[in-house]
């Protein structure tokens, strides 16, 4: 796997195509905060999977066609280059790419939004590193959060649009005891766990979920462990709190745990017995905020999306609690804010 991983570095460094190829699929592992082009290519896999399994192909070709835009536009716009090498202008408009296909109509416009969606999500990125950066904080997925927010709310007002998928604009209620009933056996919890990995990438398949935990044991062990212990922690809380079930067989509260979990667990943070609590904590943080986010959100008809991980992550970094150096935490002269994983060096090898 060196020798394989050497190789295609080299390769990289030396041709313009291979390079670009790296990026994107370094884009696609970023998402999980993974800079490995192996995950990343074992998650778009599991992407394509799900969404052909799910009859949403759609959602596949929005979120490469994401990638592929957000990855240019960075290119044009000539940013860092070791940052944009790492894959970081990728990962948030792949899910842009994946997300408009998943809550709009499958109208001809429909891509014209996902290409000019995803280049204006490259330039929030800059946008929102340059104002994170004086709390030396990472922009996260907020990027994604905040354009497709704009985006989505936006398609209200556009015929040619269509809000398709979108729930309807109510009032908040709360969760009836008959929809809170949940069944307690082993293929629930299991699948509603797995999916909850999925749905990182909005995809309702165990299977997919499954197949994006090796794709981050391939990179980092510790991050595939705290993966599925987010996703179970979301999911358990949950059902002891009494979320409607249905969401919680979807893995819906499974997904903004898992993505706190593995940056508080395994990457800001290096594990040990005082980071595992202080992980626990902000997981079901982030499960709180994604409930008062839902309710927030519930009058705009529109999704939380990966905004409660992006909150709860802020809340628990910001304190500075030194618990380990961070040594893949740096910036660049431009002001963009590099992430890296400590188990992935710049090249995933």
């Amino acid at each position: 796997m060196d020798r394989i991983s050497q190789t295609w570095a080299t390769a990289a460094d030396g041709h313009a195509p291979v390079r670009f190829a790296d990026a994107c699929l370094r884009g696609a592992g970023q998402v999980m905060l993974q800079n490995n082009p192996v995950t990343g290519l074992l998650i778009l896999a599991a992407i394509a999977w799900g969404a052909i399994r799910t009859g949403t192909a759609e959602v596949a070709v929005g979120a490469l066609v994401g990638l592929l835009a957000g990855t240019g536009t960075a290119l044009l716009l000539r940013v860092d280059l070791a940052s944009w090498r790492q894959g970081l202008f990728g990962f948030s408009p792949l899910l842009t790419g994946a997300a408009l296909p998943t809550f709009l109509a499958a109208k001809p416009l429909l891509w014209a939004y996902v290409v000019l969606g995803a280049a204006v999500t490259t330039v929030v990125t800059l946008a929102l590193s340059n104002v994170l950066n004086s709390w030396a904080v990472p922009a996260l997925t907020f990027p994604f959060v905040l354009t497709s927010w704009f985006l989505l709310m936006g398609a209200y007002q556009f015929m040619r649009i269509g809000a398709g998928a979108l729930s309807r604009p109510a009032l908040p209620a709360t969760t009836s005891p008959e929809s809170a009933h949940v069944s307690l056996t082993f293929d629930f919890l299991a699948t509603g766990t797995l999916k909850g990995i999925a749905q990182v990438f909005l995809l309702d398949d165990w299977i997919s979920g499954a197949v994006i935990l090796v794709a981050l044991a391939v990179n980092s062990r510790a991050v595939a462990l705290a993966a599925i212990l987010g996703s179970a922690v979301g999911t358990a809380l949950a059902i002891g709190l009494g979320a409607e079930a249905t969401a919680i067989g979807k893995g819906i509260w499974g997904f903004n745990a898992v993505l706190t979990a593995i940056a508080l667990g395994a990457v800001f943070y290096r594990p040990m017995p005082a980071v595992a609590v202080y992980t626990l904590l902000g997981t079901i943080t982030a499960v709180w905020v994604q409930a008062a986010l839902t309710t927030v959100l519930a009058p705009y008809g529109i999704p939380t999306l990966t905004g409660p991980f992006v909150v709860a992550t802020w809340l628990f970094l910001l304190p500075k609690r030194h618990f380990a150096p961070i040594p893949h935490h740096k910036r660049h002269g431009d002001g963009t804010m590099l992430t890296t994983t400590a188990a992935a060096p710049p090249h995933g090898s």
